[in-house]
């Protein structure tokens, strides 16, 4: 079976990969020129079902729970399972046990127990919440290292191209996010900072939680550390606004002092695609699949929807399976 994806984020590199380990023979077409540069890009990259159920739906758990097993298998060496650290300031408290309330998988941590895991916020938190089978990633790396796998199981690449003016496959899968032509999605702009520090040193991502801010702050290589991101109901791409810098920065500053004369190395904007309930779907239309409205879980969710979108796929062209099957054996021969 020819399948064609649109997209080069993560939806289409996830679904790709479980299409070709199915079989499938794989094109991926994406109109910019290189990998990157859509909201994938900018994604923190934590593995965090457990904590995302706080504000989501219970199905952002169910289908991310193992989502850092199917990263660890895809891209071996790219998932850090060092858990998440949830914290927040002495008059933020009830802020504390409202996300306690809200969540599971975690366990309660004293001033004594955060300096262990974390000795750089030594002094600074009384109280915290820890949730050890959490991970994360790097969404660069882990978008690099994918594409290269896939690249070696013979999945083609297809940059700075129009995929709707590619004929000449069994199936297409669209993994456009905002660029879908769909009504229903909306768009949720994230901003992000990456800063660069030698004076902090995190081994996972921590959460500051505020009534008005909340932040979360995920360590990167090279001193570098992603702090995000706003949630803005709008499809703007523009710059990163002062309010947005100030109140990011503002943040990251009361997790710890010295992120005030950390470097600002980049800035960045990603309009994610939401549903109105704000769950993701895999939808076929025809003898095309749609995979849309991971909204700020792409990384996260992305490894479920891959899967039913595979399952879909295949599960459409079952009375064709002997014929597809003779194809394959031909190509191998």
């Amino acid at each position: 079976m020819r399948v064609l994806i649109r997209g080069a984020g993560v939806a289409g590199l996830t679904a790709a990969f479980e299409l070709a380990t199915r079989g499938a023979a794989v094109t991926v077409a994406e109109t910019r020129h290189s990998l990157g540069g859509n909201a994938s890009w900018f994604a923190g990259g934590m593995l965090a079902p457990w904590c995302e159920r706080e504000s989501a739906e219970q199905p952002v758990l169910d289908l991310g729970r193992d989502a850092a097993d199917w990263w660890d298998t895809a891209t071996p060496g790219q998932v850090t399972r060092a858990g998440t650290l949830v914290v927040a300031a002495p008059r933020d408290t009830g802020e504390l046990e409202r996300f306690a309330s809200r969540t599971s998988g975690h366990r309660r941590v004293d001033e004594d127990e955060i300096e262990l895991l974390e000795p750089d916020l030594a002094g600074r938190f009384r109280r915290g919440l820890f949730f050890p089978d959490e991970a994360h990633l790097d969404p660069r790396q882990a978008m690099a290292a994918l594409h290269d796998r896939l690249a070696g199981m013979g999945v083609e690449f297809r940059f700075g191209v129009d995929a709707r003016h590619i004929s000449r496959f069994d199936r297409r899968i669209d993994c456009t996010g905002m660029a879908a032509e769909d009504d229903r999605l909306r768009g949720v702009r994230g901003e992000m900072l990456i800063l660069r520090t030698p004076d902090v040193s995190l081994s996972r991502p921590v959460r500051l939680l505020h009534p008005r801010f909340p932040l979360y702050v995920v360590p990167r290589t090279g001193h570098r550390f992603m702090v995000g991101a706003t949630m803005i109901e709008s499809r703007s791409t523009g710059p990163v606004t002062a309010r947005s810098m100030m109140e990011l920065l503002g943040a990251a500053y009361a997790l710890h002092p010295a992120f005030g004369e950390a470097e600002i190395v980049e800035t960045g904007v990603g309009i994610r695609p939401a549903f109105p309930d704000n769950l993701p779907r895999v939808e076929a239309r025809g003898n095309a699949v749609a995979i849309n409205g991971l909204y700020r879980h792409g990384f996260l969710l992305a490894p479920a929807m891959a899967r039913q979108a595979a399952g879909l796929v295949f599960s459409q062209d079952r009375t064709k399976e002997p014929a597809h099957e003779t194809d394959r054996q031909r190509r191998s021969a």
